[in-house]
């Protein structure tokens, strides 16, 4: 059977769910996943080491590379490595090599759980690498300085990488053998950009008043409503394996993920696009099963309309929805045809809890999608 060649597009916790949903595939298709990741992250660790040593953001490349680990116990625990995430050391705790000072009765120790494993979730879908990566306030006044507190050893590890390879690409590949990868991460660009946004309402005292508001984090926690989007540079140079990849595809996949910081950059990135529209690969959207802080007052069609709005250019073949989220599909199958995409409906969330994609029904879900032929 030939591979067929899926180029999946997101960033933070949204390009995660769909890696490990492609994942599940492949016991019954054989997948050549590339993902590209946007570069934009300011926040938490990942917005402290660009700040600090320049270069690409590391978590979103450190997310996608631990979704697509290979499943050997080895590349596991590496896997847990690199999202292992130093906890800041307590006030009285000394350096190594000090004698113990005789413990305080109250001297208790309660670890953040957003310090804690894989599954950490900030208040955007970057989850560990947003502003709940930085080290908690508690913490912080009560500890000495500590450069690696809030710090993922990934995020240090790719960050090492870059530095001693002097290119982003090899670096990503390096660590992809290190995890056993099933398939290859890409950063969109090999520049790290800024993201903007004009927003309506920033001020609630002054609801009609528009302000720009600078940075991913800044964008994914405005509590207005984002009017427009921009990169800074506006057309940072696409990285050229991402374009190959593109070109070379049977399915683009846009979503889920944060959608005006994760998933419209790729289409503000001018060689992006060009390459998005005029490749022969078939394109397919998955939408999110909530609105998150820098969407609110979108609709899921608002969703689908976006792309039209960044990428008049962009036709989509089939729009992936879950039933319960959408709730009317009457609007979002106007949306979607405007694309000249159908809507596709199956449950794919997990059930209870906070609204996230489960990998095992999203893949069950873009199996006979991937799978059929033109």
């Amino acid at each position: 059977m030939t591979a067929r060649r899926v180029v999946a597009f997101g960033g933070g916790h949204g390009l995660s769910a769909s890696l490990r949903a492609l994942r599940h595939c492949a016991p019954e298709l054989d997948l050549d996943i590339t993902a590209v990741v946007t570069v934009g992250d300011d926040g938490g660790s990942s917005g402290r080491l660009r700040a600090e040593r320049g270069g690409l953001p590391p978590g979103d490349l450190r997310q996608a590379l631990v979704a697509l680990a290979g499943d050997h116990p080895a590349t596991r625990r590496s896997a847990g490595l690199f999202q292992h995430r130093f906890a800041a050391v307590p006030a009285g705790v000394p350096p190594l090599g000090e004698a113990d000072p005789a413990p305080a009765a109250t001297d208790r120790r309660n670890p953040d759980p957003r310090d804690q494993g894989a599954n950490s979730q900030g208040p955007d879908d970057r989850g560990a690498d947003g502003p709940g990566a930085t080290v908690p306030g508690a913490e912080r006044a009560s500890a000495r300085a500590d450069g690696l507190a809030g710090h993922a050893v990934g995020n240090l590890v790719l960050c090492g990488l870059m530095e001693m390879l002097g290119d982003p690409v090899a670096a990503l590949e390096h660590a992809g053998a290190m995890l056993g990868t099933v398939g290859r991460v890409l950063p969109m660009s090999r520049q790290p950009v800024g993201i903007e946004a004009q927003v309506r309402g920033v001020d609630p005292a002054a609801p009609d008043e528009v302000r720009t508001v600078r940075g991913q984090h800044q964008v994914a926690v405005t509590t207005g409503r984002v009017e427009s989007l921009r990169l800074t540079p506006s057309a940072p140079p696409a990285c050229a394996e991402v374009i190959e990849a593109i070109r070379a595809a049977d399915w683009l996949i846009f979503g889920p993920g944060s959608w005006y910081t994760s998933v419209l950059p790729h289409l503000l990135v001018p060689q992006l696009a060009d390459a998005i529209v005029s490749t022969s690969a078939r394109r397919l959207v998955t939408l999110n099963l909530a609105a998150e802080k820098e969407t609110l007052g979108l609709s899921v069609a608002d969703h689908l309309a976006a792309l039209h709005w960044y990428l008049p250019e962009l036709k989509v073949d089939l729009v992936l929805a879950d039933a319960k989220a959408v709730g009317d599909p009457e609007p979002v199958e106007r949306a979607a045809e405007s694309l000249g995409a159908r809507l596709v409906l199956a449950p794919v969330a997990v059930t209870g809890g906070t609204p996230r994609h489960d990998p095992a029904a999203l893949g069950a879900a873009l199996v006979p999608v991937l799978g059929a032929d033109r």
